[in-house]
C-alpha cells in the first residue's frame, strides 16, 4: 500500500519516503505526493532524489492493489529496495492542474441538471462533456464561471461515510465514472462555505484551496458531440 498524501493535502511539493519495489517499470514508495493519473487527471511528473542519485519520474500510475507506481524516465538510474528518497513533484505543473480541476468544478456547478459524460484536466486547457440538448452561450458562462473564481469561494476536502452514495445519488454527476467502494469511507470536495454551497462532489483529485487562486478563465468553444453531448472547453486565460 502507497500511502496517498495529496489526498488530505494537495499542496505538499515533495516528502521523504521509502522504496517498498523497483524496476524500469515503475517505483513504488510507502508513502508519496504523485498523483496517480485517473478520474480525468493527468499522473504527476518530478524526481527521486537519494545520496547524490536522482530519477527523474516521467509518469505516475496505479497499481495493483493500494500502490502508486513511479514510472522512470527511460535509461534512469534506479534507488534499491529499503532507500530512503526525497519524493518531489515538478510543482508549476501540478498547481497548474490543480486550477484546471478546481475551475472544472465550477463549471460543473453552473451546468445545473445536466450529468457529466467525460472530462480531461489539462495544465493549458481543459474540457468537460455534458447530456445537454441546448448549449448554453459561451459569453454568458466564462462570465458566470470568473465571477465565482473572483468570489475567492473557500475550497476544501470531506471525509464521509460511503453510504451517502446510497441516500444521496445525485451527489454523484458523472455517468460512467462511479467513486470506488470497499473502504467505508467517501472523499469530497466541497467549494463554498456555510449556506454558500458552490460544488459538493466526490473527487480523487487536487485542487486549490481557494477559488480565486485559479485565475482568470477562457471559454475556449462550445461544442457538438453527438445529439445531446455538448463539450466545453476552457482555458486559463493568460495561455488562451
Amino acid at each position: 500500500m502507497t500511502e496517498r498524501l495529496f489526498l488530505d493535502d494537495p499542496s505538499l511539493a515533495a516528502t521523504s519516503a521509502t522504496v517498498v519495489a523497483t524496476g524500469p517499470d515503475g517505483i513504488v514508495l510507502d508513502r508519496t505526493v504523485f498523483y496517480a493519473r485517473g478520474g480525468g487527471q493527468p499522473g504527476d511528473t518530478g524526481v527521486l532524489r537519494w545520496f547524490g542519485s536522482e530519477t527523474p519520474i516521467a509518469d505516475t500510475v496505479k497499481g495493483e492493489g493500494e500502490a502508486i507506481i513511479h514510472i522512470p524516465a527511460v535509461d534512469s538510474v534506479l534507488p534499491g529496495v529499503g532507500t530512503v528518497v526525497e519524493a518531489a513533484i515538478d510543482w508549476q505543473r501540478r498547481h497548474a492542474l490543480m486550477r484546471m480541476h478546481t475551475a472544472m468544478h465550477l463549471l460543473c456547478s453552473l451546468i445545473k441538471g445536466a450529468a457529466v459524460t467525460g472530462g480531461s484536466v489539462g495544465a493549458d486547457k481543459s474540457r468537460l462533456d455534458f447530456d445537454l440538448p441546448n448549449p448554453p452561450k459561451k459569453e454568458d458562462i466564462e462570465a458566470e464561471l470568473n465571477a465565482l473564481i473572483a468570489a475567492d469561494h473557500p475550497v476544501r476536502i470531506e471525509w464521509v461515510d460511503e453510504s451517502v452514495l446510497d441516500t444521496d445519488p445525485d451527489i454523484v454527476r458523472t455517468m460512467s465514472v462511479k467513486p470506488p467502494r470497499g473502504t467505508g469511507r467517501l472523499r469530497l470536495m466541497r467549494i463554498g462555505a456555510g449556506e454558500v454551497l458552490i460544488d459538493l462532489q466526490p473527487c480523487g483529485g487536487t485542487h486549490v484551496s481557494r477559488t480565486g487562486e485559479i485565475g482568470p478563465i477562457r471559454v475556449l468553444k462550445i461544442e457538438n458531440k453527438g445529439k445531446q453531448n455538448r463539450r466545453i472547453i476552457i482555458a486559463p486565460a493568460e495561455s488562451a
